[in-house]
């Protein structure tokens, strides 16, 4: 990883952050309500990063003009600035240079350089699912709201779910629906195709008569995320199923379908039709896992990635069975860098997060308990932007000083940017040595 493109990519999602807080900023972007510039950062910062976390009510405090904003910052984020870029130079008839072709392909996390065809792939398929997506759902606003509101709430919702923004025009997101499955089905598939990743999609499709065609990251996201959503399904209905103030009071219908809602959005988006702060503390410690995790590489989600995960615990096994053995998995050998490339995610983004809390619980209110502090930052790494609550509408973030929203800013930045890049650009580049040194014994 070039630390020239990876710094660009990070300068220029600050840039952005930066252009969006401005806009949010103007008198015409926000009504009446008071908004200051760290409200405005964090939002700008929640939209690009496409987490879904707010300080403030979307619908209340911003007009059309500040929400179409936010909406443009969600599509930027969740498509890759770089990837628009490059779109532009390709509209215009000007060919990427190798060194454009680089940044792109870093940005999306591409294993390919021919990034021309592989963007306009992009943009019909993120066109295409966004246009299925607000279709179904502003026929089911058309229930309740007249036509062209419902064609609006459509098209936001649909794109903050396909970019796994988890954005809503709602104060109360999406508990208004609980009871709504087209809805919450709807949404849920978006999130799940934007958080698989654009190559794995593309993939899919491209290969769709030829499965054993697939990559061997295509499997292992299929795999993984199979694994996670309907796992995490099962722990969060054993701890909830009888909480009257979440699923205890639903049918036997409608908690599969929540329970199913509420593990695709712990791990990528930030929708909830539940009351999150009624959530019990074994839901939320758990939920962590899944956050953290995150979607796939080159999508709309964040987190470590499904594959890192996926990496580490084919390579534990091997070890644990003391085989001998190279880790494999589909009848391919992981490379060792891929199994240290994963070591080193994994560690960092222990050690990250950790820091983070540390830092709120040192600085924030004492009355906020710990839990809520670490499923806080551990949401706006994950950008899933999920959240307790302020007691209000907002987040819990509401309630932290400025100081504190500035942590919560960074871990959403991190997790966007990801987790290497954000080391790299941290720690930095070390000297190549040629030479070895001899090795040493280390008993574990």
């Amino acid at each position: 990883m070039t630390s020239r493109y990876v710094r660009f990519i990070f300068y220029g999602y600050i840039g952005i952050i930066l252009m969006g807080s401005l806009l949010l900023l103007l008198p015409f972007s926000h009504t009446d309500t008071e908004l200051n510039f760290i409200d405005a950062l964090f939002t700008s910062t929640s939209a690009t990063c496409v987490t879904g976390l707010i300080v403030t009510s979307t619908p209340q405090t911003f007009s059309a003009f500040g929400e179409a904003v936010i909406l443009l910052l969600i599509q930027i984020g969740g498509i890759g600035y770089m990837s628009l870029l490059g779109l532009m130079f390709l509209a215009i008839g000007n060919k990427l240079s190798i060194h454009d072709r680089r940044m792109v392909k870093e940005s999306l996390d591409l294993p390919t350089l021919d990034i021309g065809k592989f963007l306009k792939k992009i943009v019909l398929m993120v066109i295409a699912v966004e246009l299925i997506g607000a279709t179904i759902l502003t026929v089911r606003f058309m229930e309740t709201y007249p036509l062209m509101e419902s064609i609006w709430y459509g098209l936001f919702h649909s794109i903050s779910a396909f970019n796994n923004a988890g954005f809503s025009l709602f104060d109360t997101n999406m508990i208004g629906y609980q009871k709504d499955t087209i809805m919450l089905l709807t949404l849920s598939m978006l999130i799940i195709v934007g958080g698989l990743g654009y190559f794995v999609v593309i993939e899919l499709y491209t290969h769709r008569k030829h499965r054993n065609r697939y990559s061997l990251h295509t499997k292992l996201m299929l795999l993984g995320t199979a694994f996670l959503i309907f796992g995490g399904m099962f722990i969060f209905l054993s701890i909830e199923w009888y909480n009257p103030k979440t699923f205890g009071s639903m049918s036997f219908f409608d908690k599969i379908i929540n329970g199913f809602f509420l593990s695709v959005n712990f791990r990528t988006s930030g929708f909830n039709s539940i009351d999150f702060s009624a959530l019990k503390e074994s839901s939320l410690f758990f939920s962590n896992f899944f956050m953290l995790i995150g979607g796939g590489q080159g999508g709309t989600a964040g987190g470590m990635k499904v594959t890192t995960v996926m990496i580490l615990a084919v390579s534990a096994f091997y070890i644990l069975n003391a085989s001998n053995q190279p880790a494999h998995i589909f009848k391919r050998t992981i490379e060792q860098s891929i199994i240290n490339k994963s070591l080193a995610i994994i560690m960092f983004t222990s050690t990250l997060v950790m820091i983070m809390v540390l830092l709120l619980v040192e600085t924030q209110d004492s009355n906020l308990s710990f839990i809520k502090m670490l499923f806080e930052v551990t949401s706006a790494f994950g950008t899933v932007g999920l959240s307790v609550g302020d007691g209000g509408v907002a987040s819990l973030s509401a309630k932290f000083n400025d100081f504190g929203k500035l942590i919560i800013i960074i871990s959403m930045l991190a997790g966007r940017v990801g987790i290497f890049a954000f080391g790299f650009i941290l720690i930095g580049k070390s000297t190549i040595k040629h030479f070895k040194y001899p090795v040493g014994k280390v008993i574990i």
